[in-house]
């Protein structure tokens, strides 16, 4: 992308410390807290539940090594459409950063919104028009907050980062010493209620869990504003990963061994039945004001990585051009911010509850994580990136095992659950006749684009 020299540019100014806030403040939102009880229904045992935990731990961890390549390869800002339309042409560029702002990332932000309002219910219940208004302003606010600056965004993505760390190992270490008085139930084993069958239950738990470790990926989208991407974002995938997966097994195995199997079933607020059980009613307000945090470091984290994507689309004129803005003062893509805003705010009042907008998001970003493997070896091939790249280790074994596992991941979810499966897609082929018209519209106001097929390289 070439720069206009007229025009005001994103601040380099996001450090190693900033890269891992933004990832563990994104990916530890409310799946931590809202998953667990859901996938006791599916499986018999703890020993099974933390197997698959780990195993998709290593699933994420591998993702992030492909995409620590990817972004040294291309340190630019807006992350994974830029990797799609380098390789693939900009008509796949347009498709992925339509899902991003019109179902993956905005719905994400919605959720969340909805969590830290329920939450805040413990305080301060609220209900109809007054939870939706203050769900909302949640959105705003932390809209308000990216639109003024990056580097103030940052400073509460570190904040809340830490507060959330340091919660979940505070459930681990609160179950530790004061288990003393209960009964260990990690041991204990219960028959399987839900009856999709022994793939069909693998396949609902796999999905559940990956997507309580959705938003690692979005790293790449503030490339553009860190100071040496090609450092900081493999050292921030790394050890930001690391951590997440090491935090999700301490505090499922609390949960476990505090409420066993039947106990984990019957649960709606496991992490706050836990502490409940374990050091009074206090741990029911604290799990509140953990939840609160948690969930608004994620949307915090959005709001720092999302709209980069579609400021990245104006840029290269697939998108509305007045998006392609960078804030004179404030030196960041305003304009995006909004616009993620705005239609975050539509999907909270279309769809309503936090079930509904969830549901899928995990199928979604898998179909982009595949094209995201599919992309390295494209790269590889065809020698893309400058110098100082960060190299996936056991190249080729190790990306040709994660697309493998992605596929099956995806065939698994639409053979069992087919009919929510179709209307995710529904929902991401929405964007393909909009797809056409900005290519089209792309290649007659360009001299150097003769076609919407055409790589960009």
């Amino acid at each position: 992308m070439i720069r206009d020299m007229g025009k005001p540019s994103l601040k380099k100014v996001l450090g190693v410390p900033d890269g891992i806030a933004i990832l563990i403040g994104i990916t530890i939102g409310a799946g931590i807290y809202s998953t667990p009880q859901i996938i006791a229904r599916y499986m018999e045992s703890f020993n099974s539940i933390i197997v698959l935990w780990l195993l998709v731990g290593l699933f994420v961890f591998i993702s992030g090594l492909v995409y620590a390549e990817l972004g040294t390869r291309m340190p630019n800002t807006g992350g994974e459409y830029v990797y799609y339309t380098t390789c693939f042409g900009p008509w796949v560029g347009f498709m992925f950063g339509w899902a991003q702002l019109f179902i993956i990332r905005t719905s994400a932000a919605a959720a969340l919104a909805l969590i830290i309002v329920d939450y805040g219910g413990y305080f301060v219940p609220l209900q109809g028009t007054v939870r939706t208004f203050v769900a909302l302003a949640i959105i705003f606010l932390f809209g308000l907050l990216n639109y003024i600056g990056i580097q103030k965004a940052s400073i509460v993505q570190k904040m809340s980062t830490i507060l959330k760390v340091a919660g979940l190992l505070s459930i681990a270490i609160i179950g530790f010493l004061f288990s003393g008085g209960h009964e260990n139930l990690l041991s204990t084993k219960a028959v399987p209620q839900e009856t999709l069958g022994p793939v069909g239950n693998l396949a609902a738990i796999l999905m559940l869990i990956v997507f309580s470790h959705t938003g690692w990926e979005r790293i790449g989208y503030a490339a553009g504003e860190m100071k040496n991407p090609r450092r900081v974002i493999p050292l921030s995938l790394i050890i930001g990963i690391s951590a997440v997966v090491l935090l999700y097994a301490l505090t499922n195995m609390t949960y476990h061994k505090t409420m066993g199997m039947e106990g984990m079933r019957t649960s709606t607020i496991v992490a706050s039945d836990v502490l409940t059980m374990l050091i009074g009613p206090i741990g029911a307000a604290y799990i509140a004001i953990l939840a609160i945090i948690s969930s608004a470091g994620s949307i915090n984290g959005t709001m720092m990585t999302a709209p980069r994507a579609y400021y990245a689309m104006a840029k290269d004129g697939l998108f509305f051009r007045w998006l392609d803005h960078v804030h004179p003062r404030f030196h960041t893509p305003s304009r995006a911010i909004v616009a993620h805003c705005v239609w975050a705010s539509a999907i909270l009042i279309i769809r309503g509850t936090f079930q509904t907008i969830a549901s899928g998001l995990a199928f979604a970003i898998l179909i982009f994580y595949g094209l995201a493997v599919v992309a390295l070896f494209k790269m590889r091939k065809d020698e893309i990136g400058g110098s100082d790249i960060f190299n996936v280790p056991l190249y080729p074994f190790l990306p040709l095992l994660l697309l493998v596992s992605i596929v099956g991941l995806i065939i698994f979810r639409a053979v069992f659950e087919w009919q929510n499966s179709l209307k995710d897609m529904a929902f991401i082929a929405t964007g393909i006749p909009f797809a056409f018209y900005w290519c089209r519209k792309r290649a007659k106001g360009t001299k150097t684009d003769d076609s919407c097929s055409q790589q960009q390289g």
